[in-house]
């Protein structure tokens, strides 16, 4: 994008073919492209479904491959859709913090993607964003043109691996290691890594 100095590592992360699940944090209404645009094969993202009815952002979302997703509640249609794409061999990028963060600190993951990989063979891709929070933090209507956002995708963990473990698990481990990956990422760049101690 020519409004960021954007820069982005480790593609050769994700898998050449097959299923795959983009994890990444959730820093900015910009993290679908930030997140989406580098990779060669072809993905899809969820959003909420309230996005949808947005003037901007509806047909923005709508020619992204987005598919709609209830907040609050459990969608059970969507979680067909979303292991239907997988079934199919496609990839599907997911903010599973569930929100955009509020202070640009990584909160937990939720639990749920062990499903989506057991079911479709999926491996999963650890992604974290840096700098998109500062360029449009969820308090400001418009964004900063002219920031830095570094995008790192991470080792896969593979369908294998998913597996084995239960959920809970799961989410912890993908939690840790965005934080740790997103600690690694500031400090390349000479930024203050944020506490996650508290």
């Amino acid at each position: 994008m020519l409004l960021f100095r954007w820069r982005f590592y480790g593609l050769d992360n994700i898998p050449d073919k097959g299923p795959f699940l983009l994890v990444s944090n959730h820093q900015s209404f910009l993290d679908p492209i930030f997140c989406g645009a580098p990779p060669k094969r072809h993905l899809y993202f969820l959003a909420r479904d309230t996005l949808f009815r947005n003037w901007f952002f509806g047909p923005l979302i709508t020619s992204v491959n987005s598919i709609p997703v209830k907040r609050e509640q459990a969608d059970i249609s969507t979680m067909k859709k979303v292991i239907g794409k997988l079934q199919e061999g496609r990839g599907v990028c997911l903010f599973s913090e569930g929100t955009r963060t509020s202070d640009g600190r990584i909160q937990p993951i939720k639990s749920g993607l062990g499903l989506l990989s057991r079911r479709s063979n999926a491996s999963i891709v650890p992604v974290v964003i840096d700098g998109a929070f500062e360029c449009w933090p969820r308090t400001r209507k418009l964004f900063s043109p002219g920031g830095s956002v570094i995008v790192h995708y991470g080792k896969a963990i593979s369908a294998e691996q998913v597996k084995e473990m239960g959920d809970k698990k799961l989410a912890q481990l993908l939690t840790d290691t965005l934080r740790q990956m997103q600690t690694e990422c500031r400090l390349e760049q000479g930024k203050k890594p944020y506490d996650y101690s508290r």
